[in-house]
């Protein structure tokens, strides 16, 4: 898509862009903001190479897409910008600076929210590589657009009008169970921290809220229960759907380069960090979320 401020390059995937002519540390205006948002409700998910961002340049281009949250769980987030969240595997003073586990399954941010968020900008500072130079750590991202459209017409059906129950505790407590047996150390929830983030009810296929498309909208990370249908066959539906989803024909592969800032739409993808890396290799990412619209 050729631009006056920019251009589009398409991978061979139903999904994603990379928008290259960009210096994202100055001001975006109004115009190339639109043709931006564009592209990131064709694509889904938009990257931006070779950028230097502050922590503070970060959040301000995240807020053209809306308002930025504070992560729930503000264990890893900068003192000096609480609104980026640091997804790292370097310990310093024997405790992780980022979280390291960070989607390890397939998931969609902040699902178990009342209000769910628009989108995630990831920003790449510090890339693991192997033996040859190559990159570690790659993200995978599916198109749940694509994949509902190609969904067998009796599961539409069936599917259609079920919702899901979204629950935090269960898999944050899965993650610090297998951390402790690998010696490591994370943070316990805290009951004020569980209050806040009580179990949530959304649809099974979500309508897109800009586009209007049809999204498949579960996973195993936070989904506990389908309601409206006995609790194993719940489960079992749910299960399907995410394996007929995460279908490779359906998914795109980021190879991370430091310097890359990464968005995807968290109704329209879910996606899943490839853990093929291990300290001495390091790797040091922010994260940024925009508030969404209620489901």
């Amino acid at each position: 898509m050729p631009s006056t401020q920019f251009q589009v390059r398409y991978p061979d995937s139903p999904l994603g862009a990379e928008i290259s002519g960009l210096d994202l540390s100055k001001d975006v205006d109004a115009a190339t903001f639109r043709e931006i948002e564009k592209v990131f409700h064709e694509r889904s998910v938009i990257w931006f190479r070779d950028q230097k961002l502050t922590p503070e340049q970060h959040v301000k281009f995240s807020r053209h897409f809306g308002d930025v949250e504070v992560p729930t769980n503000r264990q890893y987030s900068l003192a000096s910008c609480p609104e980026v969240y640091v997804v790292s595997n370097i310990v310093e003073n024997g405790r992780n600076i980022g979280n390291a586990d960070a989607g390890r399954v397939w998931h969609t941010d902040s699902s178990y929210m009342q209000v769910p968020s628009r989108g995630s900008l990831l920003y790449a500072i510090e890339v693991p590589q192997d033996d040859q130079g190559g990159p570690l750590g790659d993200t995978c991202f599916a198109s749940m657009t694509a994949a509902y459209d190609d969904l067998p017409d009796d599961v539409k059906k069936r599917a259609e009008g079920l919702r899901g129950v979204h629950n935090y505790t269960q898999q944050y407590e899965r993650r610090l169970a297998k951390i402790k047996a690998q010696g490591g150390v994370r943070e316990e929830l805290t009951t004020d921290l569980k209050a806040k983030v009580p179990d949530v009810v959304h649809p099974v296929i979500r309508t897109h809220p800009v586009t209007g498309r049809k999204c498949v909208y579960v996973s195993v990370s936070f989904v506990i229960k389908v309601l409206g249908i006995d609790e194993e066959e719940g489960l079992k539906l749910r299960d399907y759907l995410i394996e007929h989803s995460t279908q490779p024909r359906y998914v795109y592969r980021h190879q991370w380069r430091a310097g890359d800032l990464l968005m995807w739409d968290n109704c329209a993808t879910q996606h899943l960090a490839i853990n093929d890396y291990a300290l001495p290799q390091r790797r040091l990412m922010y994260r940024t979320t925009v508030k969404g619209t209620a489901v």
